[in-house]
């Protein structure tokens, strides 16, 4: 069952750009991943310093494998241009 994972992610105040590029750079990683089957990057129009990540999976299991074996250092970027801990849930998909 394909499930989604959806992160939204503050950034730190004037680091916006930062949280942009890195979590592109994410993205790009992501989609190489066994079971990944996309990963959109959004920024709030109302609050540029609100982002989400949305990933598509085959299953949370390849979700969480994935995370789990991660090259070192992936997430390091989204760290440091974070203003607070991010907030995510796996959703299913109801219409695709």
């Amino acid at each position: 069952m394909t499930v989604a994972r959806l992160y939204i992610i503050p950034a730190a105040d004037g680091k916006s750009a930062e949280m942009e590029a890195a979590l592109l750079g994410v993205a790009k990683v992501v989609e190489t991943r066994d079971g990944s089957e996309g990963v959109q990057v959004l920024r709030d129009l109302g609050n540029e310093h609100r982002f989400i990540l949305i990933e598509k999976w085959t299953s949370e299991e390849h979700h969480a494998a994935s995370l789990a074996s991660l090259p070192e250092g992936t997430l390091d970027p989204v760290k440091a241009a974070a203003g607070g801990p991010p907030d995510g849930a796996y959703y299913d998909y109801l219409k695709a």
